[in-house]
């Protein structure tokens, strides 16, 4: 009798699985959709960044229909909408959406509460929580309307657990994702759609580098001593197998649940 192969292919973990990824164009959105479509899924990318967001499709799979990318700005919800809309007319449903899409503040001036720039806070809660909060409304509405029992993932951050000293704008509206995450996970569990998130501590991605006017090696080297795994710098890799797991049937009997994925640093 032949021997069996024991290097058989890995499971693919998504497949069949139509996905939206927001902020999909760069950073950690676009490793998961790498990820996404690596185990199976359909992906569509929504982003602003066209030209990013068109190239991450075209670089996964040209012309198969396995990874598209649409504009969508989360602080339309129309543009939300629309994105969930034409996401289920191509696929025939949405089985997960990864809110994603988020921003910081450009400088840390709002550091004392008497000097908070409530117009930076503005437009902070326009992105950070209100987009989210209409990517959470319509992916639901579609889950429900289509009896998908999907999973909705949300980026969240360290910043949503803790205090600080600086950007208290930022702070503010990571800790109005864990309530919407909570809530929304409570209401939808008798659908069978599960909500959680994934919080990170930094990642040093583009945006990051941008706005510190650092660069990657360096930060990743301030930020590695922050955490309990002082031999390795957290990636955009990491976040993305932990969105995997939260999306993906491995975690079937987890909801309302804030993954964090920071290295101990919360601990």
């Amino acid at each position: 009798m032949a021997a069996q192969n024991s290097s058989s292919p890995p499971a693919k973990k998504l497949e069949g699985k139509v996905a939206i990824i927001t902020g999909g164009a760069s950073g950690i959105g676009e490793a998961t959709a790498r990820l996404f479509c690596n185990h199976g899924a359909k992906v569509v990318i929504a982003d602003i960044q066209d030209e990013k967001g068109q190239e991450v499709c075209d670089s996964i799979a040209s012309g198969s229909g396995i990874c598209s990318y649409v504009h969508c700005d989360v602080t339309d919800e129309e543009q939300v909408k629309s994105t969930v809309d034409h996401t289920v007319q191509t696929h025939g449903k949405l089985d997960i959406m990864f809110s994603n899409a988020g921003i910081l503040t450009k400088t840390d001036q709002e550091a004392q509460i008497t000097d908070l720039d409530l117009t930076d806070v503005d437009r902070l809660y326009a992105v950070n929580a209100r987009g989210t909060a209409a990517c959470v409304k319509h992916a639901a509405k579609a889950m429900v309307d289509h009896r998908v029992k999907g999973s909705i993932v949300i980026t969240g951050s360290t910043a949503g657990v803790c205090g600080a000293d600086a950007r208290i704008g930022y702070h503010m509206t990571e800790h109005a994702i864990q309530g919407l995450m909570r809530c929304a996970g409570k209401q939808l569990g008798r659908f069978g759609i599960r909500v959680n998130c994934v919080s990170p501590s930094v990642v040093v991605t583009p945006l990051i580098c941008n706005i510190s006017g650092r660069s990657k090696e360096e930060l990743e080297k301030f930020f590695q001593k922050t955490t309990d795994l002082t031999d390795r710098a957290l990636g955009v890799d990491h976040v993305a197998e932990a969105v995997l797991f939260l999306a993906s049937d491995d975690s079937g009997f987890i909801t309302g649940h804030n993954l964090m994925v920071d290295g101990g640093q919360s601990s």
